[in-house]
């Protein structure tokens, strides 16, 4: 027995070391939301695994009466190096339904199904006055297909990193007419510093507002909405895990509600591995 154990302490210690010395060829994101200026290298590929959790209301079935629970979606990423500065992403998406026993809950931000996405970067890092990429992706969710752009700004002042994405959206219903869209704005700002090579500190914010191509009544759930709180990050080279926690700043006396989508906190944390 105590060799049995003996032998997996020292496979996870290999394990570890691997990850800790292991070339850096992961594109580690040290900002859940805001996407930074680098791609992965030609060749290099990375899958990166999304959660986001948000507690939210529904109505029980049984009683009639709204009833808290933690709304999730997740998303799974392989990310592949086509050349050096263009990189490509594509995506599985997954929105859990509600909990059994209750109806109008929250839908979120994403949905359940697929997405392709391409990013390009222009001149290597510094060489411009502000670093710039751009990403343009393809959504087909289950009812809806969409058209999502970001231009990537970023500047490096040492260790630490100031990076913005002006990020746009166009969603299109299956079942609206034909010449009706939907309209989505999701800007994000972030800084993020690097403490030890390991680990990496900051501050996120992002926004989210929909507006619908049939103009309806604006109702909490088409927001805008705005969030802000701290990220960390531990990189192990192959090996990172990003989260932020961030806290819903409009509206803050707003009562949660049946139906709204944007609870009053939002964690999201990715897990990136190297392949």
């Amino acid at each position: 027995m105590r060799t049995n154990h003996a032998r997996v302490i020292a496979t996870a210690a290999a394990l570890c070391g691997l990850a800790l010395t292991s070339a850096a060829n992961a594109n580690p994101m040290p900002l859940p939301y805001t996407y930074v200026y680098s791609t992965l290298p030609k060749g290099e590929a990375e899958i990166e695994q999304y959660a986001d959790l948000t507690p939210v209301k529904g109505v029980s079935m049984a009683s009639g009466n709204p009833q808290l629970y933690l709304a999730s979606q997740f998303q799974t990423e392989f990310e592949y190096g086509i050349t050096d500065r263009l990189e490509l992403g594509l995506y599985l998406a997954l929105q859990p339904p509600g909990p059994q026993g209750l109806y109008n809950t929250a839908t979120l931000t994403e949905g359940t199904g697929t997405k392709e996405r391409l990013r390009y970067r222009f001149a290597e890092e510094g060489q411009l006055p502000i670093d710039l990429a751009v990403y343009g992706e393809i959504v087909e969710f289950g009812n809806e297909l969409e058209f999502e752009g970001k231009i990537l700004l970023q500047k490096r002042f040492g260790d630490l990193i100031i990076a913005a994405n002006l990020w746009g959206e166009i969603q299109k219903e299956y079942a609206s007419p034909a010449n009706e869209v939907d309209w989505v704005a999701n800007p994000t700002l972030g800084a993020t510093y690097q403490v030890t090579p390991v680990f990496h500190l900051g501050v996120e914010g992002w926004m989210r507002g929909e507006w619908p191509g049939s103009n309806p009544p604006r109702s909490f759930a088409l927001g805008p909405h705005e969030f802000v709180g701290p990220t960390w990050m531990l990189d192990f080279g192959r090996i990172w895990w990003s989260t932020g926690a961030y806290l819903r700043v409009d509206d803050i006396e707003h009562p949660m509600a049946p139906l709204d989508n944007y609870g009053p906190v939002w964690v999201r944390t990715i897990i990136g591995f190297g392949l």
